[in-house]
């Protein structure tokens, strides 16, 4: 069968289940209505019903789906513009969301238990829509980067455009990115770490792209200052028409929807390491580095997060053909079900821990330890002693670039994403001009697309002429 008739003859069997994941906030605002209408404190927390509870239980009584996509129907999945309306239907009805629930939450003068509903069911919105904005934030397109930072102004989290795409993704599954968990860390301990990690990543990537093009980091080219003035200006609109407690309200369900964000940071790389080599560098990111679920209805909330496995080796790659893969780690349920077991850690422990030394086959030298407890959790777990101290090199974690790039090379291509950098166009966004020789960019560079991979990744593809 050739590759055309294989792509069309594959149906997407979940084509119109997607669109459950913009219903999200439209269920939101029916919940909102009917509180409105009827007063019922219970209505005022139907996102929180709705995370915590109605997802669980669908997630446990429909199970899991691992089937993939063919590879030949993959080009045809992510031309389709069908699957991008989805992804942009969240936004508005998130800005309702967040409005309305405003507005209600000062004039309705209700209790302090509907009020803590409504403050739980914006954030869930906000913090759900952080999910939106990480798959419009992958892209290449121009105009998904910048709705991508116009969804993460309710929550005021504009600094994950840069983190995520630029240090998350580079780093992931190492001591050096804030948003890994490790084993034997707490939620509660990992939250201020990520929060404040984060935050000092963000400012450090983009001050250093900026200090390339000659700008200092308080410009308006400055991308994490971008997302935060949307941030300042929608909060500022909205506290003018209602007054200081609608800034306090959007304030509170911000810091929630964030700690939603943290909270799925936290289950998604716990206790999962990349080995690190001879040479300093980190092994590449694979399947075995990030915890997966195939449970069917969060993946279709939530855009196949859950299949994060596929989304580190590919991060381009559009949700609807993200992969399962047999030799991924996996979660004993959805994330919606391991939120709550996160928010416990004697739960989360029992649960994840056997889990980590499952995965490295009892030796927890390989895991990604909490260090004020790696002795008691080698003690209890692992069947070597205590190592000396020094860092465990894996011998084969050498990572080359392939051919050494030739002299006549004028065009580089990064192996995971296809990224060309071409000397005479440059890379301007990144502070590199038309012109810039491949020899002056740095060899810690990553590929700006997906940061997968580094300069040295690279293989040359040759001149333009």
């Amino acid at each position: 069968m050739s590759t055309i008739a294989a792509s069309t003859a594959w149906v997407d069997g979940k084509r119109y289940l997607w669109l459950l994941s913009p219903m999200i906030p439209v269920l939101a605002l029916i919940g909102l209505g009917l509180f409105l209408h009827t007063g019922f404190w219970l209505f005022a927390w139907s996102g929180t019903i709705l995370l915590y509870g109605i997802i669980p239980l669908l997630d446990w009584l429909i199970g899991e789906d691992s089937n993939n996509p063919p590879e030949s129907a993959v080009g045809h999945l992510e031309d389709d513009l069908y699957y991008r309306i989805i992804v942009y239907c969240y936004i508005p009805a998130q800005y309702a969301v967040t409005v309305w629930g405003a507005w209600i939450a000062v004039t309705s003068h209700g209790s302090w238990l509907s009020t803590a509903g409504l403050v739980f069911t914006v954030g869930t919105i906000n913090g759900i829509a952080i999910n939106t904005a990480h798959e419009l934030g992958h892209k290449k397109d121009a105009l998904e980067r910048w709705l991508a930072k116009l969804t993460l102004a309710p929550v005021a989290y504009g600094h994950f455009f840069v983190e995520h795409n630029k240090g998350h993704h580079k780093n992931v599954a190492t001591p050096d990115d804030p948003a890994s968990s490790r084993m034997g860390e707490t939620f509660w301990a990992f939250l201020p770490r990520t929060v404040v990690g984060s935050v000092r990543s963000a400012w450090s990537i983009e001050k250093e792209r900026l200090a390339r093009n000659g700008h200092s980091p308080w410009t308006t080219d400055n991308e994490i200052l971008q997302a935060w003035a949307m941030t300042v200006a929608l909060f500022g609109a909205i506290a003018a028409w209602l007054g200081w407690p609608a800034l306090l309200f959007l304030v509170l369900q911000a810091g929630y929807g964030a700690s939603m964000l943290e909270v799925v940071n936290y289950l998604e790389h716990y206790g999962l390491l990349r080995r690190q080599g001879a040479d300093g560098r980190y092994e590449r990111c694979t399947p075995a580095h990030s915890w997966n679920s195939n449970h069917i209805v969060t993946n279709l909330f939530l855009y196949q997060l859950q299949r994060h496995s596929d989304h580190h080796a590919n991060p381009t790659r559009r949700f609807q053909a993200l992969r399962h893969f047999d030799d991924s780690p996996q979660l004993p349920s959805g994330y919606a079900s391991m939120i709550l077991l996160a928010y416990v850690p004697p739960l989360w422990f029992r649960q994840m821990d056997p889990r980590v030394v499952q995965h490295y086959g009892g030796d927890l030298t390989r895991a990604n330890l909490y260090p004020p407890r790696r002795e008691a959790l080698l003690r209890r777990w692992s069947r070597r002693s205590l190592d000396d101290g020094s860092p465990e090199l894996y011998p084969g974690n050498h990572v080359t670039s392939g051919a050494v790039p030739a002299s006549s090379a004028s065009r580089y291509q990064c192996t995971d994403c296809g990224y060309i950098y071409d000397e005479a166009k440059g890379c301007p966004h990144e502070g590199f001009p038309p012109g810039t020789p491949w020899s002056r960019i740095p060899d810690h560079w990553a590929c700006p697309d997906c940061a997968v991979r580094e300069k040295v990744d690279f293989v040359p593809v040759g001149r333009t002429d």
